[in-house]
């Protein structure tokens, strides 16, 4: 290679290479990327599922208890995350092998309707708790129709 061909190399190789070197060192400052938002946290989903009451030995959902069904089925839906455990409870009256069956008829009976207004039948569970958990432990008429129910939980 000629002397005149190593200079034109030299410029063109060298030269760019000393320019990029001193824009790579030199200080420069620097901003550091503002910190992520803090996440959002979901609000939590408020359950409007309410008990359901019925007749002294029924099992029959009766018409007040009907509109509440129907809005238990509609939260469902609008949450198809969410299922539910229905808890068929009874008074004090009656054998505790008696309550049981009852219990367990109610619950079943409040989770037929559900499905008959569209609420798939793996989302819910049945159990029956008979008379052992009242809500009002009185000895009344008005006691014992608030133990006659089936209780919406959330699951």
């Amino acid at each position: 290679m000629s002397n005149s061909t190593l200079k034109n190399l030299g410029r063109t190789l060298i030269i760019p290479s000393v320019f990029m070197l001193g824009a790579c060192c030199a200080e420069k400052a620097v901003e550091a990327p503002p910190p992520p938002p803090p996440p959002v946290a979901a609000a939590p989903i408020v359950s409007p599922m309410a008990d359901v009451n019925f007749g002294y030995d029924s099992s029959e959902i009766g018409p007040a208890a009907e509109d509440q069904m129907k809005s238990n089925a509609a939260w469902l839906a609008a949450n198809p995350a969410r299922g539910a455990v229905l808890e068929g409870h009874c008074d004090e009256r009656g054998t505790s092998e008696y309550n049981m069956a009852l219990g367990e008829r109610r619950a079943n009976m409040a989770k037929d309707y559900l499905v008959r207004l569209g609420v798939d039948p793996t989302r819910l569970q049945t159990v029956s708790f008979g008379e052992e958990q009242p809500l009002d432990p009185g000895h009344t008429e008005d006691a014992w129709a608030k133990n006659r129910r089936v209780h919406f939980a959330e699951k």
